[in-house]
């Protein structure tokens, strides 16, 4: 995003026009790299964040944030001591750089103070540091006293600005002109790498409305024109960057704060999906894990009780053959009678037993290995079952496309005992998360978001509605609302797409089985989502046309 001096100067004026006269109500800081101040302008009440953090840093307004921590960090406490109820005279950018000042004016009942308050718009390198009379009084990134850092910033250090790039400043109109004689190649490229304060994307745009005649006249003129078409580019739904002059395809807004405060509510949005989603991905790929380990037990003790069969057999023989037999033998080859070409069994025996008591020894051992096995069998379908539903539980993730879908995925992951309950959530009402709900032909189309939806739309649905699941994947459900109607084409196909785009399958060409509702039944004590369905019939889906 363009957070460069000639965004940052447009900026400034907007906030300075916003927030002139206005008194700082709240400071807090909810990360490291974050402060907000809840501001009174006179008119309203605004929500200011300042963020140095390297890919959201700029001061924006939000009307979202993250719950203030317990305990008050040192830099946090420091501004409420010095800049509450603090009045706002100015917001202005120093010079050509990506500095914002925050002029401000303190009181108590017996002082009067101005402090500045300046943000360092520069990436990794953004800090925020409050300054009396030239003089540090604290910052949010300080340097260690023995360090070979290039600038000095900690309590009681003179505050000094960064160092000047070796490029020119564009406000200088005899440098900007003696540079601008040796341009050459790409004009943008050139823009870049010799004039002070702008992005890639602010010079390339200054090279594209460049129309020839005086260039030196023209960059200054596009850099200090206070004119202003600002806008926000997204792709596939996310925001991917803002701009202070319009862009093909750009989403405008009327002013740049609007547009930064969209810009920046989306991404902090996604941001925090993608860490729920994490999140939830990881609580289920640890209960697979746990299965998968418990599965692989099973059947290695069913692989070990694979011949007890075996075992009877020589119990058997040697059952027939005590006669034959005498104590002391440590084996035996017998007729085997179960063999239709008359082969012999080779059997171990115990020496210090009688050959009744080794034959009794071989039905014991085969009598224990069939009651495991007898255990073994429902354990194994459980924990396949198991792990069918967790698959089920990852794929609703993984399709999830908003908060709420995030959420519901969590809901259904804290019923089923793999995430713990947080405490402040245990005591707040839940609040009912709808169905994913679509319009077709007339007709009303409803998705569930995890599997204890998909049993809940099961339940309302009518005998008469049309239901419809994935073949051979793991979906949603989708019920087509017929009120006695039957559904065109047209609507059963897009039903369809609704559900193969909230599947795991992959692919343009998806079969997703339907049947009325009457004929799908759940099994007793079956996982949630898991049902049978009977006289169905089969089309293809295509997530790419919903």
């Amino acid at each position: 995003m363009p957070q460069d001096a000639f965004t940052l100067r447009l900026n400034a004026k907007e906030l300075c026009g916003t927030l002139t006269g206005g008194r700082i109500n709240k400071i807090v800081q909810p990360s490291k790299d974050e402060v907000f101040f809840i501001i009174y302008t006179g008119k309203r009440t605004v929500k200011l964040i300042l963020n140095t953090n390297a890919q959201d840093c700029g001061a924006y307004f939000g009307e979202d944030g993250e719950e203030p921590p317990l305990v008050a960090p040192n830099f946090c406490m420091l501004l409420r001591k010095r800049l509450q109820s603090a009045e706002i005279c100015g917001v202005e950018l120093v010079g050509f750089e990506r500095i914002l000042r925050f002029k401000l004016r303190s009181f108590s009942d017996f002082t009067e103070a101005e402090r500045d308050l300046y943000l360092e718009v520069m990436g990794k390198y953004s800090n925020l540091i409050l300054v009396e009379n030239g003089i540090i009084l604290g910052a949010l990134k300080t340097t260690a006293l023995d360090g070979g850092a290039r600038r000095t910033i900690f309590s009681g250090a003179k505050y000094v600005l960064p160092a000047p790039q070796d490029k020119a400043d564009p406000s200088d109109g005899a440098a900007l002109r003696a540079v601008l004689q040796g341009a050459s190649g790409d004009l943008g490229k050139f823009l870049f790498t010799r004039i002070s304060g702008l992005a890639l994307s602010t010079a390339e745009a200054i090279a594209g409305s460049y129309a020839g005649g005086g260039l030196c006249e023209h960059v200054q003129r596009y850099i200090f024109s206070d004119m202003v078409c600002p806008c926000v580019v997204e792709r596939d739904g996310k925001p991917v960057d803002f701009y202070a002059r319009s862009v093909e395809g750009g989403i405008s807004f009327p002013t740049l704060s609007e547009a930064q405060t969209y810009f920046y509510a989306r991404r902090r949005a996604f941001k925090r999906d993608d860490a729920e989603r994490r999140r939830l991905l990881t609580a289920v790929q640890t209960a697979v894990k746990k299965h998968e380990k418990r599965l692989a037990q099973i059947l290695e003790k069913k692989k070990e009780c694979a011949d007890c069969e075996s075992l009877r057999i020589k119990g058997e023989l040697l059952t027939a053959n005590l006669y034959a037999l005498t104590r002391g033998m440590e084996g035996c080859e017998l007729p085997d009678f179960y063999d239709e070409k008359g082969g012999t069994v080779k059997i171990k025996l115990d020496a210090q037993l009688t050959p009744s008591q080794n034959a009794q020894s071989y039905f014991k051992r085969y009598r224990k290995q069939k009651r495991t096995l007898e255990m073994l069998a429902p354990q194994e379908a459980e924990t396949e079952a198991e792990l069918e539903y967790l698959e089920s539980l990852k794929a609703a993730i993984l399709s999830a496309e908003s908060g709420v879908d995030l959420l519901s995925c969590a809901e259904e992951l804290e019923t089923a005992g793999l995430l713990k309950v947080r405490e402040e959530k245990r005591k707040r009402a839940k609040p009912e998360i709808p169905f994913r709900t679509f319009e077709c032909g007339g007709f009303q189309v409803y998705a569930g978001r995890n599997n204890l939806q998909n049993d809940a739309l099961l339940r309302r649905a009518a005998p008469e509605d049309i239901w419809l699941h994935a073949q051979r994947y793991h979906s949603c459900h989708v019920i087509i609302r017929t009120n006695g109607h039957s559904p065109s084409d047209m609507v059963l196909a897009f039903a369809a797409n609704v559900c193969a785009k909230y599947s795991d399958a992959n692919g343009d060409k998806i079969p997703v089985d339907y049947c009325l509702v009457k004929f799908v039944k759940k099994p007793p004590k079956a996982k949630a989502g898991f049902v049978v369905y009977t006289n169905f019939s089969t089309l293809l889906g295509d997530p790419s046309k919903v």
